[in-house]
């Protein structure tokens, strides 16, 4: 079992960058990871995910080519680079764990509390 604590969420200007963490308690290693997002009145969506040592990622279409996600794992974290930030992407982000690959992107077994991104004009 896993615990997992995002950080690094805040207000941002549109074009702007912000850099997510999630700390992780257990065997890191052992586990995919990933990002969701929910915005006000949205369902929460996938943004990206991760397998146990990084070399396999994937992404949402509306984020591709602007997030980076990434993982240390001498250090527990998992982290998100968001880069050319736009207004849709203001939500909730939840960091996620399972240690299925497959399943981090469409039903993780363990989720974070979550982190407020605000982006404005």
């Amino acid at each position: 079992q896993v615990q997992l604590e995002e950080s690094g969420g805040g207000p941002v200007q549109v074009g702007g960058s912000l850099k997510l963490s999630c700390t992780v308690s257990g065997r890191f290693s052992d586990y995919a990871m990933g990002w969701w997002r929910q915005g006000s009145g949205s369902e929460r969506e996938f943004v990206a995910s991760l397998n146990w040592n990084g070399d396999d990622t994937e992404y949402a279409r509306s984020v591709k080519g602007r997030f980076t996600v990434s993982r240390d794992n001498a250090k527990n974290t998992l982290y998100l680079q968001m880069n050319k930030l736009k207004p849709e992407d203001t939500a909730v982000y939840y960091c996620a764990a399972d240690r299925s690959l497959e399943l981090v992107s469409y039903n993780p077994n363990y989720w974070g509390q979550g982190t407020n991104v605000a982006v404005s004009s």
